[in-house]
């Protein structure tokens, strides 16, 4: 990675949202060059990768978008074009020819990918009762669920709903920064008080990784995954770099080549023991 990049990169590192729902998207965000990397590798392409992976071992996968104002997850999936049947008993989810995941996102029932959706609670609650209760899942052998940041309406409906069926727990993200720590602990304490096992915390664009020699830069320092995990005594899932091979995940299976994808399989290892 030449120097120049990284000095250009460093010039916006003190300046990073804290919160990472506002990574690639703050203003201070608009002219930094990694700016692509923060949009396209988040929580949603952990949740499609960690679909993606327990579906290649066999299981009947499921995966739920419940980010009503931002779902991302039909374009990840690669089905962005297909729309959700209703039929007598509910909602049928489309299916992704990417190990043939059931997945169901308010952004497959939307009528453009640019619609803009602006909801009070009651209606976001409605939304989500009936992608539980009113859709077609059949027998599925893990339910990923794939909540927006922080702590809303959506969160608390999902726990509710899934009461009893006993969730196996959460799984955290933060990025490295000590900023976006405060934001994650508030996540962390919900889990605590809803009485959701925290499974572990992965931390995400821990670095640079370069796409030429490969070799790993620091751009976002902090540690905020170590610390949130020592501080509330969960585990440390794994640290994921920033990599463009990660951009194309979901929709494509490039990312299984990068050099990051002992990382990625090395996380999803450590989940799956946990559940």
């Amino acid at each position: 990675m030449s120097a120049a990049k990284v000095r250009d990169l460093e010039d916006f590192v003190e300046e990073c949202p804290g919160d990472s729902s506002e990574a690639g998207r703050a203003e201070v965000c608009q002219a930094c060059p990694g700016k692509e990397l923060c949009l396209s590798q988040g929580k949603s392409t952990m949740a499609v990768l960690l679909a993606q992976v327990l579906a290649g071992e066999g299981q009947r996968v499921g995966l739920l978008d419940v980010d009503v104002c931002g779902p991302s997850s039909p374009h990840l999936l690669g089905v962005e074009d297909q729309p959700v049947l209703d039929s007598q008993w509910g909602w049928q989810p489309v299916v992704s020819p990417l190990g043939k995941i059931k997945t169901l996102s308010v952004g497959s029932l939307l009528s453009s990918s640019t619609q803009a959706v602006v909801w009070k609670g009651p209606r976001k609650t409605a939304l989500i009762r009936r992608m539980i209760k009113d859709t077609l899942w059949g027998r599925l052998d893990t339910l990923v669920v794939d909540t927006p940041p922080g702590t809303s309406d959506e969160h608390l409906t999902i726990v509710r709903l899934l009461s009893t069926a006993r969730p196996s727990g959460a799984v955290v993200m933060t990025s490295p920064q000590r900023l976006s720590a405060g934001v994650v602990s508030r996540e962390i304490r919900f889990c605590q008080k809803m009485n959701i096992p925290v499974l572990g915390i992965i931390e995400n664009m821990s670095g640079f990784c370069c796409p030429c020699c490969s070799e790993v830069s620091e751009v976002f320092p902090g540690g905020a995954g170590a610390y949130l995990a020592e501080k509330y005594g969960v585990p440390l899932l794994g640290s994921l770099p920033l990599h463009q091979g990660l951009a194309g995940a979901g929709v494509s299976a490039v990312w299984q080549e990068s050099p990051v994808a002992p990382a990625v399989r090395e996380v999803v290892d450590r989940i799956k023991e946990k559940l």
